[in-house]
């Protein structure tokens, strides 16, 4: 195993990393993909230093701790800007207080567990697994599966594919401008948050929107409005019913929106001979 402790800007090269696992208090963190040696660039530390171990491929990156995290708050101020670029089907897992992270290009599953610090994703495929207090998460280009749960942050999903979301939230609001894969499974839970869902004009899923006390609002004509004794839904099929979509709330709103397919691309010119 070899071992560092950094207080000051450093690079460090590893001949390969084959899982990333970094615990921070503040700052922020980018993990890239690479086709090149993965390395570790650390920028501006203050208070206690990094620590990053590397053994059998499993790259590790922490900040010294002496009390424990609660103990390490009450006594300094501890941030660090740190790069990590990693091989693009490395799992990543991450540990997060009130540090912000960038995740981009990775396809393996990505682990995020965050009080306070916003995320985001770009174009990462494969599995997501995001739990946050407040922090708030947001993607772009997915193409996967997407787990989340939160007290009050926001997820926001822009663009790409989901196999499946699974989504619970306290107050926090989920939205999401995506596609849904053949089959896709997506099911949302929240309390007071708000839900905001655009979907293709193609769509295929059975769905269920359901709201005690919210409204519920939705842009596809093929659906209809229930109302039950003790909430009110929008429920239906759309396409052949191939996936399924379902959403619940007490009293925030879901409002389910259409929008255009995209316009099928040119065919190429004809090459004469």
């Amino acid at each position: 195993m070899s071992r560092w402790t950094i207080d000051e800007p450093t690079t460090l090269d590893f001949d390969g990393v084959v899982m990333l696992k970094a615990t921070l208090v503040a700052g922020n963190i980018s993990v890239l993909a690479t086709d090149d040696r993965p390395s570790v660039h650390v920028g501006d530390v203050t208070g206690r230093p990094l620590l990053v171990s590397h053994d059998a491929g499993m790259l590790t990156i922490s900040h010294e701790m002496l009390e424990g995290v609660l103990g390490w708050l009450r006594h300094e101020r501890t941030s660090v800007t740190v790069t990590v670029m990693v091989p693009r089907e490395c799992p990543v897992q991450l540990n997060l207080v009130s540090a912000d992270a960038v995740i981009t290009g990775l396809s393996a599953r990505t682990s995020i567990k965050t009080g306070s610090g916003d995320v985001t994703l770009d174009g990462v495929t494969g599995q997501i697994d995001a739990n946050t207090v407040s922090g708030v998460i947001e993607t772009q280009g997915l193409d996967g599966t997407v787990s989340f749960n939160s007290v009050s942050g926001d997820l926001a999903l822009a663009g790409g594919s989901l196999d499946r979301l699974a989504a619970k939230s306290v107050s926090g609001k989920i939205a999401a401008d995506i596609r849904l894969s053949p089959g896709s499974q997506v099911q949302v839970n929240t309390v007071s948050g708000e839900v905001a869902l655009r979907l293709p004009a193609s769509t295929s899923a059975e769905v269920d929107l359901n709201s005690v006390a919210g409204r519920v609002e939705t842009a596809f004509p093929e659906l209809h409005r229930s109302e039950r004794p003790v909430a009110r839904g929008v429920t239906g099929t759309l396409g052949d019913g191939s996936g399924r979509l379902s959403v619940n709330t007490v009293s925030g709103s879901v409002t389910l929106l259409r929008r255009p397919d995209p316009a099928p691309l040119a065919g190429a010119p004809d090459v004469e001979d």
